[in-house]
């Protein structure tokens, strides 16, 4: 099972809408005093297909039957654009299954453990459970909130200040971090900004760590006027990386007219009592789009937005060992907080040094009434 979920996080932001699944075949008679031998590995393809249990199949081949099939999640029952992962395993007579997690897509929710177990096939559900419920906590989210799992990403100096008193952000974190946050790029279906950081950085937004420019994800501009330029960097890499802007403006002016001819895909939302569209209703349809897991790598208004609304759910916080004043950008914007008790709270979950900075990798933790 570990190794299945080490397969499974190399689907994590390439394989949306579907969930990042590991699958490992072993045969137990094979190499009996080792455990058996692996004899097919397989994880959810880009684009959500084929799944981790066909490659698995496919890889494995003549020596599947009497395998034992580690799964990070419960295998499909439902025919899709592909058929049940179910009756695939059923059908190539595996034994026994190890199943991390149940599935949480009311299409499947258990049809796929008792379509194994009524083939004849023991299962047993729970091994690995924790780190897979990680792995695909933006599903998961998203089938059971409607919703992407929101990760704000920041980059910091020590009192918290994304840029200095004139707008100068190049560069507060050092090359370690940058490279590290671009793999957080990879690892998330989309990326969102607002307008501002549009027209003060002109961002490209992509992952350009060595070989991963295709991990590059979906862009995503929160533009309520239209300002976007048609020159921008976005706009001029729309053909090669998808770019959504969301807008509460009409799509079909001059405005949108010259990014939608420049590739990009323009969406129109409600807005909220600011005029500004309206987060959640964000959310709602970058998941109707199938966006499972969103990194919010904005300016202190979007962050603050969706802060203050209750809908991030984890952040990548990078901090700088240097100081900027009070004069500089702070990094998140008006949250209203009348009493420290009432605060958005975090806990640490994973810290790491990069160089002379530091990543605090932190999840909400829910107010205590």
């Amino acid at each position: 099972m570990a190794v299945a979920l080490r397969l499974a996080r190399r689907g994590q932001g390439a394989v949306w809408p579907n969930p990042p699944v590991g699958c490992v075949l072993v045969r137990p008679d094979l190499s009996p005093d080792t455990g058996g031998r692996v004899v097919g590995r397989g994880w959810t393809q880009p684009g959500g297909r084929p799944h981790a249990e066909t490659e698995a199949l496919s890889r494995a081949g003549e020596l599947a039957p009497g395998a034992t099939a580690y799964v990070t999640l419960e295998p499909c029952c439902h025919t899709g654009k592909t058929g049940p992962c179910s009756q695939a395993l059923i059908a190539a007579g595996i034994r026994r299954a190890v199943v991390a997690l149940e599935d949480a897509d009311p299409r499947v929710s258990g049809g796929g453990l008792k379509e194994l177990r009524g083939a004849g096939i023991e299962v047993a559900v729970g091994t690995g459970a924790e780190e897979a419920a990680e792995i695909m906590a933006g599903f998961l989210m998203h089938r059971r909130r409607g919703r992407p799992l929101v990760t704000l990403k920041m980059a910091t100096s020590l009192d918290g200040r994304i840029a200095a008193m004139n707008g100068d952000a190049k560069w507060i974190t050092g090359e370690a971090a940058r490279a590290r946050a671009h793999l957080l790029r990879a690892e998330h279906d989309a990326i969102l900004v607002g307008i501002g950081t549009v027209l003060a950085d002109d961002p490209e937004l992509t992952c350009r760590l060595p070989g991963m420019a295709a991990r590059s994800p979906v862009r995503v501009v929160l533009d309520t006027r239209l300002r976007t330029p048609a020159a921008c960097k976005l706009a001029r890499t729309a053909a090669r990386v998808p770019l959504w802007i969301v807008t509460t403006s009409d799509p079909e002016g001059p405005a949108g007219r010259a990014l939608a001819a420049a590739g990009a895909r323009l969406m129109r939302v409600g807005a909220g009592p600011d005029g500004r569209p309206d987060p959640e209703a964000v959310l709602g349809l970058l998941a109707r789009e199938g966006i499972t897991s969103l990194l919010v790598e904005s300016g202190g208004g979007v962050a603050g937005a969706f802060v203050a609304g209750g809908l991030v759910d984890r952040a990548a916080w990078f901090r700088a060992p240097l100081l900027l004043g009070a004069e500089g950008v702070a990094a998140v914007g008006p949250l209203a907080v009348a009493a420290v008790a009432r605060a958005p709270r975090f806990r640490r979950t994973g810290l790491e040094q990069l160089g002379p900075d530091l990543l605090e990798i932190l999840a909400v933790d829910p107010l205590k009434e």
